[in-house]
């Protein structure tokens, strides 16, 4: 979680930069191993301004010059997530992450040139003698000529935060891919952790014909706005479960209620810990069928966060469901294998929730991380209480 991940060709996300933890950077390394293989650096903060012409001309004239760039990686401000809001956000503020996205890709990906959308005077112009706003330039402006792709690390201070929103935008403009499929991607193909507003997931959704439209891949558009929205993004509070561990996430009753969105993450089986699951006939249908494994749904009763109630009796048929074998006579599963080691080799993942995943459901995943990594009740905390994205785990004392 403290490393950065390339995420589209020479764009990369993760949490801000920490020079005491870098290690040296390897010159024969394929991709960035510390802060100063960067070429830019955007750093995603609530204070920030959204930019403009004049900070990316500002940000040009910066990486151009070698002497600025040895002695500091130029470095651009954007606005974190939740910072432009439904239903009140201008259309300025969506022209600047337009603008930004756009401004990036062409920093990572020189050699691309802008489709030609009016037939004007601008049209017939090259794209790479146009400013960021598309008008007519000095043909000094040419920002690709005779250099490769520039590194580009997008960050915030915990690397999923406030850089959620920026980073699904720019994934969406890259890859013409509809918002569902970013937070998808970005989560199971690149292993990024989001954490994001419903505010975000209602701004992308809105502009996304003009993301797509704009894309460098734009001729895949029509195809996926096509593509009818899938229901688990209406029902997604911005968040996904907090993957604790490859076959393990920690969540609450709204992500179990939301078994659509478990089967993008394959979830296959869910264990709710004093708390019961609403889903209608269909669902839960659908969800015995598409099941690999029998009996894929375990309810822990008799169990409130009142302090009072004990989990202890509770901790080994809890921990052998999460660990369990498929049967023999049930089909081999058709999803990536998740990781090895006992029911987990067949590639279930087990979906750990009580109401909110404070308490008693964190405390089922501190008991599996013990077990599993060998840790020490505070040690495992941590690492619960690290992977818990925005959420701090407050298992009661009893429980403890």
């Amino acid at each position: 979680m403290s490393s950065a991940t390339e995420i589209t060709n020479n764009v990369w996300l993760g949490p801000t930069p920490d020079a005491s933890l870098t290690i040296p950077s390897d010159p024969d390394a394929a991709l960035p191993s510390a802060a100063q293989d960067y070429d830019l650096f955007v750093e995603a903060t609530d204070p920030a301004q959204l930019p403009d012409k004049q900070a990316f001309h500002l940000m040009e004239s910066l990486l151009s010059n070698p002497k600025v760039s040895n002695n500091a990686i130029p470095q651009l401000e954007f606005p974190g997530s939740g910072s432009i809001m439904p239903p009140t956000w201008s259309q300025a503020e969506v022209d600047a992450l337009m603008d930004t996205v756009a401004w990036l890709y062409r920093q990572a990906n020189p050699d691309h040139e802008e489709p030609i959308h009016r037939k004007d005077s601008q049209q017939m112009t090259p794209p790479k003698y146009r400013d960021v706003d598309g008008d007519i330039g000095m043909m000094d402006l040419d920002l690709g000529a005779g250099r490769e792709g520039r590194k580009v690390l997008i960050h915030c201070t915990d690397g999923y935060t406030e850089s959620s929103l920026l980073a699904l935008a720019y994934y969406m403009y890259a890859n013409c891919a509809t918002v569902d499929r970013a937070y998808v991607e970005l989560h199971t193909k690149h292993h990024r952790n989001l954490f994001s507003y419903p505010t975000d997931v209602a701004l992308l959704s809105s502009i996304q014909p003009r993301i797509l439209q704009a894309s460098p891949n734009s001729t895949n558009s029509m195809a996926a706005l096509c593509q009818p929205t899938p229901r688990w993004l209406g029902k997604m509070d911005g968040s996904f479960p907090s993957r604790i561990m490859n076959y393990m996430y920690l969540g609450n009753l709204g992500h179990a209620n939301n078994p659509d969105l478990l089967r993008e993450l394959n979830v296959g089986q869910i264990l709710s810990v004093g708390e019961t699951i609403s889903w209608t006939s269909d669902e839960t249908k659908r969800w015995k069928d598409d099941a690999r494994t029998k009996d894929s749904i375990l309810y822990v009763d008799g169990v409130q966060d009142n302090g009072v109630d004990p989990l202890t009796s509770s901790f080994s048929r809890c921990l052998e469901f999460i660990s369990k074998l498929l049967d023999s006579h049930m089909p081999v599963p058709m999803l990536t294998i998740l990781s090895t080691g006992k029911g987990r080799e067949a590639g279930v993942a087990t979906l750990v929730h009580c109401r909110v995943g404070v308490s008693r459901s964190a405390t089922i995943c501190i008991a599996e991380v013990m077990n599993e990594l060998g840790l020490s009740l505070p040690r495992a905390y941590c690492f619960v209480r690290a992977r818990r994205l925005n959420v701090i785990i407050q298992p009661h004392l009893r429980f403890t």
